[in-house]
């Protein structure tokens, strides 16, 4: 079996910290989505690391670990990437393992990223311009360049190709940076890529399940930015839902087994975007400054709002989330009163189902129940029965409107801060 673990809001759920705590129980850790604008933070001996590309499982001597064929590379940022986790992990290249079906980033997608999104004007959807949207855009063109490529002798003739494809679409924009000075640092990571334990990823896993190996499928991203059921437009460019694991993996549906949703005691977003409970007052700016809500992977501050269970409990149907993880629940010690939207009023008329437009098109307002702050930390607790009351009424009524248990209860950064219920 293959157990999953995503977030269900917009990103930025405390992912790295989770699947860190988590891999000590698996022995393949598999990235199956998305890009290098994931950003998940782990603290190793005290330090801070933030992983892009290379699966959260990298710190543990025994995990093996997969870039499965459903992430878009940039090669550039893995090579950076593995330069500042060799020092800290020597043995991280015989642990690394990349699917040979995984498509590649090119200096020309970043350029596209970069001019369609300035082009956009007060539109923009908020894109890290790092160029995964334009890669899967290739991908699902039917034109893009994967990692089994570099191996090719034609590789450099496949690259021009497509390059030149890309160079007449920049002619339709005003602002285009100069991509070509990012050429050379790109051929050079390729060469290093060459280097990678290149493999077919959906026999590499088979075998290794077959041989009865346990797997953790990483996601990244966020449920709320999913390309099919997010808040479209303005979402991200892959699944970043459980059904994601099937196509960015190669596994079967039968072989998911649990499913790990994991969300913040709040709610926050980066870029642009519907987010229903946003609070613009001293409030939000109170939550993003207790709970340091900048971008790992930006810099960019996130906006910060109450939790929204309307939005959660979608997004856990959407996944089949059998265990949920609640995170930066210490972030919430000093508030009074605490809130959680449990339905929106969209046009006039109270629901309970998230809308198909959430855009600025539709009036939409939250619907709050209100909660009595618990008003002491939590960071230090270690066992659930030494919670406050109010905050354990908190966790019990998300429980009851999800209709899902909460598993663990993750209340300060460091790895041992995790209650398990």
């Amino acid at each position: 079996m293959i157990d999953v673990l995503l977030g269900l809001q917009w990103g930025d759920e405390g992912k790295g910290k989770i699947v860190d705590y988590l891999a000590d129980k698996y022995d393949i850790i598999a990235r199956f989505q998305g890009g290098p604008n994931a950003g998940h933070t782990l603290y190793v001996n005290g330090e801070k690391v933030v992983l892009h590309t290379i699966p959260s499982g990298v710190f543990h001597n025994h995990c093996l670990n997969l870039i499965g064929n459903g992430v878009v590379i940039d090669p550039v940022t893995l090579q950076a990437e593995m330069k500042k986790i060799v020092p800290l992990c020597p043995d991280l290249l015989s642990r690394l393992y990349v699917s040979q079906k995984a498509h590649l980033i090119l200096p020309t997608h970043r350029a596209l990223d970069a001019a369609s999104e300035a082009a956009k004007g007060k539109d923009k959807i908020g894109s890290t311009l790092k160029g995964i949207g334009p890669a899967y855009m290739d991908k699902t063109g039917r034109n893009g360049l994967r990692v089994g490529d570099i191996l090719s002798k034609n590789f450099r003739e496949k690259y021009d190709k497509l390059t030149q494809k890309h160079k007449d679409m920049l002619k339709q924009y005003d602002n285009v940076v100069e991509w070509q000075q990012w050429e050379p640092a790109f051929f050079e990571a390729i060469e290093e890529l060459k280097k990678l334990q290149i493999v077919n990823g959906e026999y590499w896993l088979d075998t290794h399940m077959k041989a009865g190996k346990t797997v953790l499928a990483e996601g990244a991203q966020g449920s709320m930015l999913d390309v099919d059921f997010g808040t479209y437009p303005f979402v991200t460019s892959s699944n970043t839902i459980s059904a994601g694991v099937c196509n960015g993996l190669g596994v079967a549906p039968q072989r998911i087994g649990e499913v790990f949703g994991i969300t913040k005691a709040y709610c926050t977003r980066v870029g642009g975007g519907p987010f229903p409970t946003e609070l613009h007052d001293e409030t939000g700016e109170a939550l993003r400054k207790a709970g340091s809500e900048f971008g790992a992977t930006t810099g960019r501050p996130r906006r910060c709002g109450w939790i929204d269970l309307v939005a959660l409990r979608y997004a856990v149907m959407l996944s089949g989330v059998t265990k949920l993880i609640m995170t930066k629940t210490d972030v919430l010690d000093n508030f009074t009163p605490i809130k959680a939207a449990v339905a929106y009023i969209a046009d006039g008329k109270e629901t309970e189902e998230f809308p198909y437009d959430v855009t600025d098109d539709v009036s939409l307002e939250p619907v709050y129940k209100e909660f009595a702050g618990w008003g002491e930390p939590l960071t230090g607790v270690t066992e659930y029965d030494a919670l406050p009351q109010d905050f354990k009424d908190y966790c019990k009524f998300v429980e009851q409107f999800l209709g899902t248990k909460i598993a663990y209860i993750s209340n300060g950064t460091g790895r041992n801060q995790l209650i398990v219920i």
